[in-house]
């Protein structure tokens, strides 16, 4: 292994520590707040720390670019306004899928644990294959292996003996369909752009700006509140949204796919681990045995297949 790969996968699983642990901020943050308000501060947090970071690498690529003198034509000013088109409708809707699976998310942390929300939410790394047959993309047969542990695991984490879900777990798995959505829209966006931190910030903008509509309208913001829940806002908004996301695109850039979508699940682990240490959070060995069979469906999901593509890329 290259010296540069140990850094991007050190750096990958580092974000997924930040991210696992981001759950116990997002429950904590209930206390104090309501759930727009709460995503209203963090993603607005997650929109300000990428500007600092756009112009980083604006100066950057500014730098390694040779100096040209090109003479501007009316084609490439049509492809410019083009690519700006291109990048506000991303935006646009990363933004609305962003803010539906978090609101969704955010609202069943209310009533689950940070641990059961971490491994649920994981979930959508195996209904992207699913999704994918709308797009008549073929998922191969350990994709399916790993759907079927994955249901299996939920059974056994969600599912009471009546059959019955809690309600908190039923919210959070349907947040994990619009993050599994949203990693599609990603995967069809990113060719059709030039700048992946650009469209991070304007996802994130458009969700922080839809959050704090919706929580003037059905949330009664309150200062106080805001002040007792200042930690974990900044924690899920600066380190969660802005340092996460940047340290994912830099870890990235030195690993292949499968081993970084590999490191990045293990924040299902790192969100039970967290919300047994910190919030005390205690599950049942039928709970345990969910999030192993989970654990392990993602992990099935994710191998390499040599003679088919692989599950997810």
């Amino acid at each position: 292994m290259t010296r540069e790969k140990l850094i991007g996968n050190m750096l990958l699983l580092f974000t997924s520590i930040i991210w696992g642990s981001a759950f116990v901020a997002q429950r904590v943050g209930m206390d104090f707040v309501d759930p727009f308000t709460f995503n209203g501060a963090r993603f607005a947090l997650s929109a300000l720390v990428l500007l600092p970071v756009m112009g980083i690498m604006r100066s950057r690529n500014g730098k390694n670019k040779k100096i040209e003198q090109v003479k501007e034509t009316e084609v490439a000013l049509a492809e410019t306004a083009e690519q700006k088109r291109t990048m506000i409708k991303a935006g646009m809707i990363c933004g609305s899928i962003l803010f539906c699976g978090s609101t969704l998310q955010q609202f069943g942390l209310v009533f689950t644990t940070a641990g059961k929300a971490g491994f649920i939410t994981a979930l959508y790394i195996l209904l992207v294959p699913i999704f994918s047959l709308a797009i008549k993309h073929r998922p191969g047969l350990k994709c399916w292996i790993g759907v079927a542990f994955g249901a299996t695991g939920l059974y056994l984490l969600c599912i009471t003996e009546s059959f019955t879900i809690a309600p908190g777990d039923l919210i959070v798995l349907v947040g994990a369909g619009f993050w599994a959505l949203h990693l599609l829209v990603i995967d069809y966006f990113l060719p059709r752009i030039t700048d992946a931190i650009k469209l991070s910030f304007l996802q994130f903008a458009v969700c922080a700006v839809f959050s704090l509509i919706a929580a003037l309208i059905f949330e009664e913001i309150s200062i106080q509140g805001l002040m007792q829940a200042a930690i974990p806002i900044l924690y899920a908004g600066i380190l969660s949204g802005g340092v996460g996301f940047t340290l994912q695109i830099v870890g990235q850039r030195h690993t292949n796919p499968t081993v970084a979508s590999l490191l990045l699940s293990m924040e299902a682990v790192f969100g039970a681990l967290f919300g047994f240490l910190i919030l005390r959070e205690i599950m049942t060995q039928r709970e345990l045995l969910g999030c192993v069979l989970m654990f392990s469906a993602i992990i099935i999901s994710q191998l390499p297949d040599k003679k088919k593509p692989e599950c997810i890329s």
